[in-house]
Parts: structure tokens; C-alpha cells; sequence
């Protein structure tokens, strides 16, 4: 759950990614949703050739990091986005998989992918790659679908740029992809608590069966709607539904 870059429209502060820095973009970190799940890991496709002593520089880089081997098998999935990177105000914070985020390791943020899936992002501009696990929720910004770690970002060439279009493969999923899973709506953020509190009561009227909460991140102040069961369709409904003057309305997956 984690953002970068701050955009103010109509009293509401939007995050640029997962990152939450000018350089990228996100949203706030809500309270867990999802028990521990497993280890951040990661690991980098070189670019050019190594030396011995590069590569073996590099291989206890990423084994520190818990480096995955490249996959041999076909992705289960594939999607195409914005990718931005996320690290202060999120780093050393607990994230959506219950574990405390090092911005430093090479993980990411998304919105609906399964906690702990094994994923490979590989920037369509440089070709530059890497594999990691989703341990995050985010990005909380319109037009993206990936926020990086730190590290990831330098890996995969966007930590410099900020943003980037990439290419995101599934290699692994502990659950189901599109059937399945717990769901909620969050919306946010907002810079000003009452307007969090107020739209908390009118949704709180409005979906009776459902559970309303407002919490705050290190972004601003948001506001979470769980339907009965965390159905998706009834949580895709409620996006759809949404009309909002400030903050904007985001479907994500809580396990």
C-alpha cells in the first residue's frame, strides 16, 4: 500500500505510485489486510556481460536479497502499464503482506495480484528485467499498476526516470488470479481528516452490509469499504458507483 509523488485536486492528495516520492507515485499504506506471506525476493537480468568478480559481487547482492532464478515455464499471466517506485514515507513501515517494507529489497506493490505472487517486470524501453514477489498494496494513482521498490526500480531502470512502461509476469500465484480472494474498495487520499470522516459516514449509510472504516497513512487520510464477504462483484460494483468530488475510488484484493 504505497505511494509516491504527492497531486492535489479538489482538497484530495493523490499519490504517484507505490513509490510516494516526486520521482514516482502511489498511495498511503492502510492497515494490514493479509497475514505474513512470504520473504521479499528478487533478482536482476544483466545487461551486459560480467566479470567473475562482478558476478560474484552481484550474486551475493541478490542472494542478500533473496534472488529468484529466471523461470524456465510460460507466465500464467501477463499485463502492460505504468510502473513508479515507492520508498520514504513507506520505508521501515509495515506493508499490506503484515511484513516490514525495505525499500531496498526488490519487491512491489499492486492493486490486485495474489500477496506473494512471483512476478517479472521488464521495462519496454531499456529491456532491463528482474523477478520479485508482490508484498505490497498500490499504486493508489490513476494509470498505474505497479510500484516498485527501491531497489526493484534500480533494477529494472525506472528509479531514475520515475516512471516507465513495463511488461509484469506472473510465474507463480499461491491463490487463484481471477476467481476467488477478498476485496475492498479504498479511496483516498485526503489531505483534510474531516473530509475523510464525512465520507465514511455517508458510506457508512449508504452500505449498510458493508464495513466502513477511515484510517490514515503517511499520505493523508483514507477511507476503506469491505463488502459483506469481501465479494468482488460487489466491490467492482461500488467503484463503479462511486462519484466523488475529491479522491478517487481504487478495487483492490486484501489477500
Amino acid at each position: 500500500m504505497r505511494l509516491s509523488g504527492w497531486i492535489l485536486a479538489g482538497g484530495a492528495l493523490l499519490l504517484a505510485g507505490c513509490g510516494h516520492h516526486a520521482q514516482t507515485a502511489s498511495a498511503p499504506p492502510p492497515p494490514p489486510v493479509s497475514g505474513p506471506a512470504a520473504r521479499p525476493q528478487g533478482s536482476t537480468t544483466p545487461t551486459s556481460p560480467r566479470t567473475e568478480q562482478g558476478s560474484q559481487q552481484e550474486s551475493q547482492q541478490e542472494s542478500e536479497l533473496g534472488a529468484h532464478p529466471a523461470p524456465t515455464g510460460r507466465p500464467i499471466y501477463t499485463e502492460v502499464g505504468m510502473a513508479s517506485w515507492y520508498g520514504p514515507p513507506y520505508n521501515k513501515r509495515r506493508g499490506a503482506n503484515g511484513e516490514i517494507y525495505d525499500q531496498n529489497a526488490i519487491t512491489a506493490a499492486h492493486r490486485t495480484l495474489p500477496m506473494g505472487s512471483l512476478i517479472r517486470v521488464t521495462n519496454l524501453q531499456s529491456g532491463q528485467s528482474a523477478m520479485m514477489r508482490v508484498t505490497d498494496r498500490g499504486p493508489f494513482v490513476p494509470n498505474r499498476v505497479i510500484d516498485l521498490s527501491v531497489g526493484a526500480a534500480k533494477a529494472v531502470g525506472v528509479w531514475r526516470a520515475g516512471t516507465a512502461q513495463v511488461r509484469i509476469e506472473v510465474f507463480e500465484a499461491p491463490k487463484p488470479i481471477n476467481a476467488g480472494g477478498r476485496w475492498c474498495v479504498q479511496i483516498g487520499a485526503f489531505a483534510n481528516e474531516g473530509a475523510a470522516k464525512k465520507l465514511e459516514e455517508r458510506l457508512t449509510h449508504e452500505y449498510e452490509s458493508a464495513n466502513v472504516i477511515e484510517f490514515t497513512g503517511p499520505t493523508g487520510h483514507w477511507v476503506r469499504i469491505r463488502p459483506e464477504n469481501g465479494d468482488k462483484r460487489q466491490a467492482i460494483a461500488i467503484v463503479r458507483s462511486m462519484r466523488l468530488t475529491e479522491g478517487a475510488a481504487y478495487l483492490v484484493r486484501m489477500d
